[in-house]
């Protein structure tokens, strides 16, 4: 059965030239060193509705664009333990070539909620699906604020971390919602958070937040 809130928080994504005022009105362009108007003019070259318009992680990387994420008046924020967090990388994904592209054919993943990361990644590639990376997940909740909610937030598992010897960390990045707990602070319950859990960990309130696909122009 289709995840009817999921579905309705994609219908409801503004336009492509919309979102291109939100990312300038946020100052992502300035951010990633690209003018208002060549991202006024990708977004118009390219863009169809229900697709997300987004900036290259390299050229916006996730602890630049946290803080621009808002619920109730409250800024967003990455958790104290991740100061790495500009080191998650895609992994086993391509990402377009391009400081600007589409994602297309978003989808929360609540079906997966109380699976592991583990179990996620292969059925999502069973479906010819691909995990969102943490920033186009971040540029998501940007866009369409309501996709975030309460027991049905999302990972972004398409962000691994490669240590110096090879191996992926075991920590996966996650967007949720703060209760306002331990070093989070009672200032910020209800803000926007980027996090992580284990790879081999189930949550019944994270899903795992993929696409069908990502174009460039």
């Amino acid at each position: 059965m289709p995840d009817t809130s999921a579905t309705d928080a994609v219908r409801l994504l503004p336009s492509p030239a919309a979102q291109a005022e939100r990312l300038i009105e946020l100052g992502v362009h300035e951010v990633a060193g690209i003018s208002a108007e060549d991202v006024r003019a990708f977004a118009e070259r390219g863009g169809r509705d229900g697709v997300l318009l987004a900036v290259h992680p390299d050229r916006a990387p996730a602890s630049a664009l946290a803080p621009l994420l808002q619920r109730d008046d409250k800024p967003g924020f990455v958790v104290t333990d991740m100061p790495d967090v500009d080191s998650f990388a895609p992994t086993a994904i391509e990402l377009p070539d391009a400081p600007l592209y589409f994602v297309a054919g978003l989808d929360r993943g609540d079906r997966m909620s109380n699976w592991s990361p583990e179990e996620a990644l292969p059925a999502l590639d069973g479906e010819g699906r691909s995990p969102l990376v943490l920033t186009e997940g971040i540029h998501w909740v940007l866009q369409q604020p309501a996709v975030l909610e309460r027991n049905r937030c999302f990972m972004t598992i398409g962000s691994r971390l490669r240590k110096a010897n090879g191996t992926l960390d075991a920590r996966t990045p996650a967007i949720w919602i703060s209760n306002g707990t331990g070093r989070d602070g009672r200032e910020r319950r209800n803000a926007p958070k980027v996090g992580w859990c284990w790879w081999g960990n189930r949550h019944t309130w994270l899903g795992f937040a993929s696409a069908a696909g990502r174009e460039g122009r």
